[in-house]
């Protein structure tokens, strides 16, 4: 999401909250493997975002984005080029497309967030490289999301991962704190310096989003006024998940594994 700039306040979670969060985070979750069974080559975004919307409030939650700042749909899908916050459209997908589905609930009065970059039918060795290293983005940032460290200690993992392969790491767009609102502080940054930044302290939940660029870092918005895009028209993937802070290690709240469940029987 885009960086704001307002007065920080950052709010620690209890545990009753966090397991709160984890349900939210869990539909989504289930939802991105809902959009994974019918993701193919001739289907429209619309679509995608038509059964993500059915199958949230079938469960009980609401779509978190649609309404939210003005969005008009449940899911940002964004193809190719474009970094976050894509609109839905009647334009089939391609084979070869990739396709980042970034999805939020609200359920029980918490928050949600989980994103997931999906390939459409058969994709480049350097698409599918890409596509792993931002994976791998998003575990190193976790793995630094521990009490004790510091924002800048994650944003550091998570472009010294990428530029070591290299790519580049968008800049104008963050991750975030998470809860009763979708977008809380801190924000968190996919570059920055270790031991820079705000502490890290136990029972803060945050959302850890690399998007990582083939090409160069610089983007721009779309004319629709919400796609974000790459300057140089080369692909963007993007990948999230909700964490809460722990001393040790962070706990994962969302998972990829139903998405990656659907997909592994697909391409049996």
């Amino acid at each position: 999401m885009l960086i704001w700039r307002v007065k920080k306040v950052v709010y620690l979670k209890t545990e009753e909250e966090i397991e709160l969060i984890r349900e939210s985070s869990l539909l989504v979750g289930k939802t991105l493997a809902e959009v994974a069974r019918i993701i193919e080559p001739g289907v429209n975004t619309l679509v995608l975002d038509s059964i993500a919307e059915e199958f949230i409030r079938d469960n009980g939650g609401v779509p978190g984005f649609k309404g939210l700042y003005d969005f008009p749909n449940t899911l940002c899908i964004s193809i190719n080029s474009q970094v976050v916050h894509g609109i839905p459209s009647i334009e089939p997908l391609k084979n070869g497309d990739i396709v980042s589905v970034d999805c939020g609930v609200l359920m029980n009065g918490f928050y949600g967030d989980v994103a997931y970059t999906f390939e459409v039918g058969e994709v480049s060795k350097e698409i599918r490289r890409l596509l792993d290293t931002t994976k791998q983005c998003l575990q190193a940032g976790i793995s630094a999301a521990v009490a004790g460290n510091r924002t800048g200690d994650i944003g550091n993992a998570v472009q010294k991962l990428a530029e070591d392969n290299g790519y580049s790491v968008v800049r104008e767009l963050v991750g975030h704190g998470l809860g009763k609102k979708l977008h809380e502080d801190p924000q968190v940054p996919n570059y920055g310096r270790r031991g820079q930044g705000p502490k890290l302290k136990e029972g803060l939940v945050i959302a850890i989003e690399p998007m990582i660029n083939m090409g160069k870092r610089h983007v721009r918005q779309d004319e629709d006024g919400w796609a974000i895009v790459t300057k140089d028209g080369l692909p963007s993937a993007h990948f999230e998940h909700d964490v809460v802070v722990r001393k040790g290690s962070a706990e994962i709240l969302s998972t990829h594994d139903f998405v990656e469940e659907v997909l592994k029987n697909k391409n049996k």
